[in-house]
Formats: structure tokens, sequence, C-alpha cells
């Protein structure tokens, strides 16, 4: 049977798989010791002072905003180029979204364009409360100038790290708390390491971590210090309205063995990136990731801009022909913008952010993941070259 390439796939050995038994053998299924392990080992990984394990990164990004205490007229700026989650959540909290257009270079906030949408808000009299700057496919945003602009005009600041699990900035692998108040991390399958569905947010901020651990949980605690009263060892208050986005025990032990190999996952991703790079960056129908000075990318994405408008075949046809070889790509992403929900509802409209428009009709997410053997690699450049002309 011939192979069959998607643009990201899970790595599970057979340690993995022992790590998961020896739970479902166990006492505790869920809400036991090792969510807590598993947060530990996360918050010594990342060095972050606090880590709450979730259900997943979409449900990370919902307690984030009520964490944060987004309401109903507060003005929430993101990046047109992300999974939807990353501008749902605003719309779960009541406040209102805004985008910022990417860097042509890094495929990220645009910080500049972002001071002056700021500075635009403020002479109509209105402040930002917060901004969720997304590390695209494992490309850490201008976070030194993000934390920057955070203290100048007063803003929340969010990392959307899902994509940046081992990325570094300066040789710190714990940039993430460094320059943002909270952060929030994916452990899908297509991700760098898998809890078969699963997240975390990670801070250094007390409050933050307190908040979400209770709204994670139905907004219910037991904890004797927040409780009215106390009518015996079964009692517990709800204080908030929260949700069920609690994750398991055997998804915890899972994601602490898959841990131990984020290393080398990221070692083998950025292999396959170099040698993607060597392959198509000096054909001057591609454009390649451009990596910039002091950075370390962690590469969740590999993202090929193809010049479709200068060659012979469509962006669908190139698709369906690559699947004719097996090749299953996919596009990181269709502009939020652009979505019906967000065109009808908030005015957006084409050409608002035309940098991410542009990148869209570019952009096709070539296979990256840590199994992938060189002889695979090969085949995946032949078949792009030979379709792409």
């Amino acid at each position: 049977m011939s192979k069959y390439y998607s643009y990201g796939r899970q790595t599970i050995d057979q340690k993995d798989i022992q790590a998961v038994v020896q739970i479902l053998k166990g006492e505790w299924l869920t809400q036991g010791p090792n969510v807590k392990k598993f947060e530990y080992d996360l918050s010594k990984k990342f060095h972050a002072k606090y880590v709450s394990a979730v259900a997943n990164g979409s449900a990370g990004l919902h307690l984030i905003g009520l964490a944060l205490g987004w309401k109903k007229k507060d003005i929430i700026i993101t990046t047109p180029i992300t999974f939807l989650a990353s501008a749902n959540c605003i719309l779960y909290s009541g406040a209102t979204p805004d985008f910022v257009d990417i860097d042509p270079i890094f495929y990220t906030l645009n910080v500049d364009k972002l001071e002056e949408k700021i500075i635009c808000y403020k002479k109509k009299g209105k402040n930002i409360k917060a901004v969720i700057a997304v590390d695209y496919a494992g490309i850490p945003c201008d976070w030194k100038k993000l934390k920057e602009l955070s203290v100048k005009y007063k803003f929340q600041l969010v990392n959307d790290n899902c994509h940046a699990l081992g990325a570094e900035i300066d040789g710190n692998i714990g940039y993430a708390c460094q320059y943002a108040d909270v952060v929030n991390m994916s452990f899908h399958p297509v991700k760098h390491i898998t809890t078969g569905e699963g997240g975390a947010i990670l801070t250094n901020n007390k409050d933050i971590d307190k908040k979400v651990k209770i709204l994670r949980t139905h907004g219910i605690t037991k904890d004797e210090k927040y409780l009215t009263k106390n009518e015996g060892p079964w009692y517990y208050e709800m204080h908030f309205l929260g949700f069920n986005y609690r994750i398991t025990d055997f998804q915890s032990a899972l994601g602490s063995s898959q841990l131990k190999k984020l290393d080398d996952f990221l070692k083998r991703r950025i292999e396959i990136a170099e040698y993607y790079n060597e392959k198509f960056s000096k054909d001057d129908r591609f454009i390649v990731p451009t990596v910039s000075e002091n950075t370390k990318y962690a590469y969740h994405l590999y993202p090929l801009q193809i010049k479709f408008n200068k060659l012979n075949i469509t962006k669908v046809k190139f698709f369906e022909k690559m699947k004719e070889n097996n090749i299953s790509l996919q596009v990181h992403y269709i502009p939020v913008h652009l979505q019906p929900y967000y065109r009808n509802n908030f005015g957006f409209k084409v050409g608002d952010f035309p940098i991410a428009e542009e990148f869209y009709k570019n952009e096709v997410s070539i296979p990256i993941y840590p199994s992938l053997e060189n002889e695979d690699l090969q085949y995946i450049v032949s078949r792009i070259n030979k379709l792409a002309k």
C-alpha cells in the first residue's frame, strides 16, 4: 500500500501507550493526580509559575477571556491569519473583535499596524482592552515590541501559543510567559505534542490562574478560603458561571509522556523545514518562511507560498493533483474577517487586510511531522516541483 501524507500527524510510541494503559488500569481516570503532574511538567518546561490543563485549546481561549474580564464594548484585537477560535473567544465574552494585518515577512501580527490602530481608536475616545497575538506556524511574534506597546497603551496581552510549543526567543523557551499576561496552548494531534484533545493555560499571575481553575469546573470551589460558609467535607459553592472544561488523567499521562520527546520532535521538524528551505528558496515560484535572528521556530506548519498567478495551474487543481499523489495539503488560514459571520455582523470586507488576503491566495501547508523520512521529503518536493508549472 502506498504511503499517504497529510500536512500534520501525531507521533505515538509504545511508551505513550503504556503511560495511558497504566492510568486506565488505575483508580483515577479524571480529576486525579496525573492532571497535576502534567501541569507541573508543563510549568517546569515552559518556565510558568501557574498552569491549568483544560479540555482543548479553544476552551483555553474562552476561559482566558472570562478570567481577564472581557465584556460588552471591550475591543479585542487579533490577527486575521489564525484559526477561528482565536477570534471566537472574543465573541464568547460579549466583546468586540477587530484585526490587524500580518507582517509580510514573518506572517505574524504587524506591530506597527497595531500601534496605528490603537492610536486611531484613541482619537475616537476608545481604548483597546486586549491583544491576542498568535505565534503563527510556530513563528514567534515580535514579543518585545508587543510588551512595550502593552505597557505604553495599557492593554492585556495574550499569547495564542498553540503553534509554537518549544519555540524560543534569545534562547528562552519560556518567552511566552515572560512577555504575555497569559498563554494558551493546544495538544491536538497535529500539534507538537498531543493528548488527543487538550490544552493548557499558562501564566505568572496567581489571580488569573485561580479564576481559570474555578471556571474550568463549573465555577465551583471547595477551597475554604473562598467559601461563605462550610457545612461539611461534601460542601462546595458556585461563585462564577463556569464550564466543564477539564482534561482527563489518561490524557494528561499521554501529555507528560509526549512532553519528554518534545525536543526530539522539534529537532526533526527543524530539519524538515531546513530541507524545504534549501529546495524551494532559490526557485522564484515559491516563497519560504523567513527566519528572524535570535529566534528558534517551532514549525507546527510549513507555510509554503506558491505564486499561482504566475503558473499554469490553479490552486484548486494543484490540491487535487497532489491528493492523487497521496499528499493531502491544507491552507492556514482563510482570513477570519472574510468569514460570513464576521462580515455580516461586524462589516468586515474584502480589502480590509490585503497582506493577509494575498497570503491566503498563495499559502499551502505542506507535510511536516517528525515521522517523515528523507525519502518521503524527496517525494513530496518532487511532486510539488512537477505540478507547479
